[in-house]
């Protein structure tokens, strides 16, 4: 069995590998909605934004391995940290849930990253400049094609909506997370590289108005909970993920296809 790499946790590297984590997490998730969608537009396009994803984790994976400085890939990363050096969202890793808590969720985190593509296509670092500017295409689409399906849910039937309402409220539990800032955001908006997510709450907030809007849904109070992903500190589905993640490379140390 494979042992697991020491993460040098220096706050650029936490930083990316937020973002990374984040994205890996949810494309992890989106793919066990392969043969299980509604539709089978939908099991394409679901399983084209997993996709889209892995890539994005995997660029952020390989450039965070460089600037730790130990040597490790992106499938080192990937594959061979413990639970506690991965610093996703605890929203992505939450369990898959029915249809509309996918696109719910979908939309919550792809608003997020379009955001902050944006603001990292300005990174003094080149690499995170360059990784940005092909993203936050990826992310506009994943924003557009989550947020369509939340109004239709939203503004369709009776049994559709309650579902939305009810995937909306569980999910908003986590959404404090998304803004909260500590060291890591503020050394990486004094050195150029990103800024602190917290800068991104009000334009976060004001696009998930406007789709809450079209569906005529409510959009719910803010909670007292602060969930912990972004810190390693997970939820107990977590495990359940690396699990299945892992177990390959584990098993069979530096397989390839």
């Amino acid at each position: 069995m494979q042992a697991s790499i020491e993460l040098n946790r220096t706050p650029a590297v936490q930083y990316l590998l937020r973002i990374g984590d984040t994205c890996l997490v949810l494309a992890q998730r989106l793919g066990e909605w392969c043969g299980h969608a509604p539709v089978l537009e939908e099991d394409i396009a679901m399983a084209n934004i997993a996709l889209d994803l892995v890539g994005q984790a995997r660029a952020l994976l390989t450039h965070a391995g460089r600037i730790e400085g130990c040597e490790h890939d992106e499938d080192q990363l990937a594959y061979l940290r413990d639970e506690r050096d991965y610093f996703n969202l605890t929203i992505a890793e939450l369990p898959r849930g029915d249809f509309a808590f996918a696109v719910v969720r979908n939309t919550m985190v792809s608003t997020l990253l379009k955001l902050l593509w944006q603001r990292l296509a300005a990174s003094n670092d080149p690499e995170v400049a360059a990784i940005a500017g092909k993203a936050v295409k990826e992310a506009r689409y994943h924003q557009q094609h989550s947020g369509d399906w939340v109004v239709r849910l939203g503004d369709g039937t009776d049994e559709s909506r309650r579902r939305t309402e009810k995937a909306l409220k569980q999910l908003w539990l986590y959404m404090p997370e998304l803004f909260f800032s500590d060291a890591v955001d503020a050394e990486a908006s004094a050195s150029g590289l990103g800024p602190a997510w917290s800068e991104l709450r009000d334009p976060w907030l004001a696009e998930m108005q406007q789709v809450l809007d079209a569906a005529g849904l409510a959009m719910p109070k803010e909670a007292a909970f602060r969930s912990t992903g972004k810190h390693g500190v997970h939820s107990e589905h977590m495990g359940y993920i690396l699990a299945e993640m892992q177990h390959l490379q584990r098993s069979f140390p530096g397989g390839v296809w």
